[in-house]
């Protein structure tokens, strides 16, 4: 037995366990009919402590979307109980790095807990390049460990990524829900997409990284929830004069070039103004609050009830409602 612990690790078998019960533990809301939304991502590239990059993961009984996947998200899906095994795509709104690094994580978490089929990767024109250049860097880890478990349990074509490059509109309409893609602003970087997603009477607009556009406007109109892109920008602004005061004109010119593509308090108050909006939530948070303060710096302006996210938070819309609970 000794000498098996030592072959395997403790911290194997550590892993293993707890990965085995975050994967069998059924769903909190197994019986749940709507859309559950659960942020696994909240921060922005700037690091901020207890908070993953850019992801949000969209569930309905018969469907489990992933809406980007930054670094670190991987693990909050799965420490949030997400049912993987059921995950049939990751929606990307564009390539900056923090939300497709840990498309790699999904894709091995999913197919271990018995996805049933290749793990789609969906987006904009690019998303091709994206799938090839990850199926190379995990050719050898998916021949580690199918040789390791065998075929039977771990189907190597189904660890395999599959791309599919969409266009703007509806890019889903099956068993009830329906996936509509809409082009944002986030320049230099075109096209970039939002993505709205509806079932039975309930609806949610996650904008990916944006100003706020007349489009994003008319689709979030009516809609009960909209995740939202923010930014602090007297936050940024004071970190970038730190920066320059320090002598570090590098990232101080990073910190200035942030400020013209990521939507601000008074972008987001003109979009509660002008949308009918259930709840607005704000995530992809530039930079991503740590205390009460610099959370009252994104509320400002906005209207009472504005939610600032954090990883784990659960947004539930029961069907044919109006119900909204967070958790």
């Amino acid at each position: 037995m000794i000498k098996t612990l030592s072959k395997i690790g403790i911290f194997g078998l550590i892993f293993h366990s707890a990965f085995a019960g975050a994967q069998t533990a059924p769903s909190t809301d197994a019986a749940f009919d709507g859309l559950k939304i659960t942020l696994c991502g909240t921060s922005s590239p700037l690091p901020a402590p207890g908070r993953a990059q850019a992801c949000v993961a969209v569930e309905t009984p018969d469907h489990l979307y992933i809406v980007d996947a930054g670094s670190g998200s991987a693990a909050t899906a799965q420490l949030s109980g997400i049912p993987l095994g059921k995950l049939r795509g990751i929606l990307l709104t564009h390539y900056h790095s923090d939300h497709i690094s840990d498309i790699g994580d999904f894709n091995l978490n999913s197919w271990v807990a018995g996805r049933p089929a290749p793990l789609q990767i969906i987006g904009p024109e690019g998303v091709g390049r994206i799938v090839e250049g990850l199926n190379i860097t995990y050719e050898l880890d998916r021949g580690y460990r199918v040789a390791h478990h065998g075929a039977e349990l771990l189907n190597p074509e189904i660890g395999i990524l599959q791309p599919r490059t969409i266009e703007e509109g509806v890019i889903l309409d099956e068993d009830g829900l329906r996936i509509t893609a809409f082009e944002v602003s986030h320049p230099p970087i075109e096209p970039a997409y939002g993505y709205r997603l509806d079932y039975s009477g309930r609806s949610v607009v996650i904008s990916g990284d944006s100003l706020v556009t007349e489009k994003i406007v008319e689709l979030s109109d009516g809609a009960d929830v909209v995740l939202h892109d923010a930014m602090a920008v007297q936050l940024v602004q004071g970190m970038e004069a730190m920066s320059r005061n320090a002598g570090n004109t590098r990232i101080a010119t990073v910190l200035h070039d942030l400020q013209n593509y990521h939507a601000t308090s008074a972008d987001l108050a003109r979009l509660a103004t002008e949308a009918k909006i259930g709840q607005l939530a704000l995530y992809h948070l530039v930079p991503a609050p740590r205390n009460a303060m610099a959370s009252a710096a994104f509320k400002a302006g906005l209207p009472d009830g504005a939610l600032i996210t954090e990883d784990g938070m659960v947004i539930s819309l029961p069907a044919n409602s109006k119900e909204i609970t967070v958790e």
